[in-house]
């Protein structure tokens, strides 16, 4: 089944993100996923911050990331995301691939859900889907 991506987000491998492997750590993957992320949500005009300061607060409830090929120093990468909403969840696609050859590197599923003033509920936020 062909993903069908609605955002996507472009960087760059810093040397200080690699492993004694010359490899980009797994870790750092998370990182390119969160911000990719951010950067989705800020161009749909939607603020983690206002959000927040409703008593609305998003959180990741879950992660799998699958390595497919390893991102190596100042590779370029792209991030592109496709989001759902199943249940109480918002269902996060996240696949990152080498920008030189459009190599596939991570793919991911990020669930997160919503807590308003501190419990869980079913929370629609407006504007991203």
């Amino acid at each position: 089944m062909k993903m069908e991506y609605i955002f996507e987000h472009k960087d760059k491998v810093r040397d200080y993100e690699l492993d004694v492997q010359g490899i980009v750590n797994n870790s750092n993957y998370q990182h390119y996923l969160e911000h990719a992320r951010h950067e989705f949500l800020l161009s749909k005009g939607i603020s983690f911050t206002e959000l927040h300061d409703k008593g609305v607060d998003c959180v990741v409830s879950g992660i799998e990331m699958r390595f497919k090929t390893p991102l190596k120093s100042r590779d370029e990468y792209i991030v592109r995301i496709e989001v759902k909403k199943e249940g109480i969840r918002y269902i996060f696609l996240q696949d990152i691939y080498r920008a030189s050859d459009n190599k596939l590197c991570l793919k991911s599923k990020v669930e997160a859900v919503c807590l308003v003033n501190g419990r869980l509920e079913d929370y629609t936020i407006e504007g991203l889907i």
